[in-house]
Parts: structure tokens; sequence; C-alpha cells
């Protein structure tokens, strides 16, 4: 099969295309064959040597594809609820750019009514992800408001539908006005440029001095102790990323007068089990909002999986808004 390979460490040049052995399922997984791959900060972070593969996972980047199942045992294929042949999207731990990949049943979805491969590649990593953080562990409930740090991102994008089909306040950040726009044009309340404004003191203005309730942070570092300080009391903190450093400092009394929870997850080393636990909550309860038209995929650019480096150069730049995907 044909698959986009790390050579070495480095920037984007050091993914090459390649021939691999076809992967063969085990017992409890599929075989997929890939139409589309997703493209997220994690396999940057894996290109760079920085995000190593949990044990027994491919070499190959990759965390979302989509494609039609093309082999797997009866009992896993129950497993999924699905068929030989049919359209899904699976989450997996690695092994995604390439035209077969192996994926756990459990976390094989299909593709929800009406959405087509590439759409389709763009959800896994980043619906798992969100219903994770801002629904399962920090409890976002109807009404409240969710604060995202870095709101035009996949993951962005994402939470901002989601919240607001939970009728929920959505007030982002962004790196300029035009980011901000087009969050507010997916239905966040509120844009705030991080780079011309305080998102402390706009938080505070735009709740009348109340704050967020949860905040999805990528950023983490010195953004961690602001956060604190613009949290509505029992407020949560989700840091799924720390793009800004590992290295946080913030005021322990206002954590304690306020009754704040700060929370981190990393997905990717979760269990089979947890993982199957977080698609049958989105197939039960997402997966009709996106069929609604509710929720939709963001995908800003689309690449042949060839072009795999320029798909990276375009993540690391960080000028797009939504999703990008590679085509098999």
């Amino acid at each position: 099969m044909r698959a986009i390979e790390i050579t070495t460490p480095g920037g984007p040049e050091v993914l090459q295309p390649c021939e691999r052995p076809a992967p063969q399922p085990r017992a409890g997984e599929l075989l997929i064959a890939v139409q589309a791959s997703g493209v997220n900060r994690p396999d940057v972070l894996q290109r760079k040597g920085l995000y190593p593969m949990p044990p027994g996972v491919s070499d190959l980047p990759g965390l979302e594809i989509a494609g039609t199942v093309a082999a797997g045992a009866p009992e896993d294929l129950a497993a999924a609820g699905v068929a030989i042949g049919d359209a899904v999207c699976a989450l997996v731990a690695g092994g995604g750019y390439a035209e077969l990949c192996v994926a756990p049943a459990g976390q094989v979805l299909p593709v929800p009514t009406g959405l087509t491969p590439l759409e389709a590649a763009s959800l896994p990593e980043t619906f798992f992800t969100v219903w994770q953080n801002v629904f399962h562990i920090a409890g976002l409930q109807r009404g409240e408001t969710l604060l995202v740090q870095g709101g035009s991102s996949g993951i962005g994008v994402t939470a901002i539908q989601l919240a607001k089909a939970w009728d929920c306040q959505v007030i982002v950040t962004a790196g300029s006005d035009e980011k901000c726009a087009a969050c507010v044009a997916l239905g966040a309340d509120h844009g705030i440029n991080y780079k011309t404004q305080d998102f402390v003191a706009e938080t505070k203005r735009l709740t009348g001095g109340r704050g967020a309730d949860v905040v999805l942070d990528m950023v983490a570092g010195d953004y961690v102790g602001r956060e604190v300080e613009c949290m509505a009391e029992d407020g949560r903190i989700a840091i799924i990323a720390v793009q800004g450093g590992t290295k946080s400092g913030f005021d322990a009394g206002l954590v304690l007068r306020k009754r704040l929870a700060i929370t981190g997850s990393v997905l990717r080393p979760r269990t089979v089990a947890y993982k199957t636990l977080l698609a049958q909550a989105l197939r039960a309860q997402v997966w009709p909002l996106i069929e609604s038209g509710r929720v939709r995929p963001v995908i800003h650019q689309v690449f042949p999986a060839a072009q795999a480096a320029q798909a990276h150069a375009l993540m690391e730049s960080s000028t797009h808004v939504g999703k990008i995907v590679l085509t098999w």
C-alpha cells in the first residue's frame, strides 16, 4: 500500500511517500480502505519527534480516517454495527496516513448521512476530543458559558458548534479579526482578538462580570493563571494541549474561593474500552446533530496525500480555519 512516513524527526519535508506492507486486522479490529485522512496538531508533534507512539502502534502518522470497511471478523463487524463495504470513519492511535489502516471496532463509526469521505475524515479526532473534555470531563451544561482558546482551529470550530447545539454562550479567542469573524459566522457569540484585546477583561465584560463556566485550553503556559481570573464560580478549565508551554502559575487562593477544577487529558494512550464509550456517546448524541445540519464539518483545505508536507506547513502557519484533510 501507499503511505506517508516520517523519515526522520524534523520539518514538513521529512514526510515522504513510501510503500508499506498492508496491515492485517487482529481480533477486535477492522481493516479500512482509506479514502481520506485528517491532519491534526499531534501529527506535527510526532513528526518533530515530540509525541511518541503508544506501544504496538504503527509509526505512520495519522489519527483519523474515513473510507470503507475492507475486512474484519463477523463478531467485530457486528460490534461496530457495520458490514464489509460500508462507509465509515474511525479514530486510530496511528497509521492513518496510508491507503489501508486498522482500527479498533469500537472506534469505528458510520459516516453520517449526507457527508462525503473528505468531510467524515475531519470528524473523529476533534469530535472525540471535544466530547471527552468539554462534555464528559468538564460537564458543560445547557445555558453555561464556554470560552474556547483558539476558536478557529479544528478543535475550536467543533467546540463552537457543539456548545451552541447545547444552547450555551460561546466566547472564542483567535489571532486576527478575520478569524474572530469566521468563528462568529460558525455560531460563536463573541470573538476576542488576543493580539489586540485582553481576553480576561473581555470575558468578564461579556458575561457581566460573572466569567466563563468552562474553558477549553489548548495553550496552557501563562494562560492558565489568566483563565483562573476570568472563571465563574464552580468553573472548570480543561487543558488539552500546551502550545504556550508546560509551566503555569496561578492564584491558588482564587481557585479555592471560586471552587475551580483544572483538568488535563491526552486521548491517544487511553484504552480502546474508554474510546469505545466516547464513540457510543457521539453516535447517540452528536451524529444526529450532524445529519440534521445543526453541526457541520469545517474543512479549510484538502491536499493529495503525496502533498502531506504542504499540509503540515499550512497547519504550522496557523492561518487555517477548521480542518486540513489528505485525500487518497
